[in-house]
């Protein structure tokens, strides 16, 4: 797989340059975006966006013999919800016409 990285100041760089609002409005939108799916998440709402995919908070069981895998300690861990992630009918088509080489990288 491809190791490039998108951030959020790489979306605001590409939706400034191809809308030409200013870029202080363009890095308010999106910021308020983000905040948006993420309170709509913590009230355990589904976010479904057409083309692209739907965003659902998911338990996570508890287990009580887990293990930190940095120190190897083990530790218990209780059930919580986790950001899932489902993509879209257009992204997984899009998705499916990359190209890619021999060692299994992006084309």
């Amino acid at each position: 797989m491809s190791s490039k990285k998108v951030t959020k100041y790489d979306l605001v760089e590409s939706v400034y340059q191809n809308t030409k609002c200013e870029k202080r409005v363009v890095q308010n939108v999106i910021e308020n975006l983000l905040e948006e799916l993420k309170d709509a998440l913590k009230d355990g709402a589904t976010i479904e966006l057409r083309g692209f995919g739907t965003f659902e908070p998911r338990l996570r069981k508890g287990r009580s013999r887990a293990r930190n895998p940095k120190t190897g300690e083990q530790l218990s861990v209780e059930p919580h919800y986790v950001a899932a992630f489902r993509s879209g009918q257009e992204l997984k088509k899009a998705l499916w016409k990359l190209r890619i080489d021999h060692t299994g990288k992006v084309k």
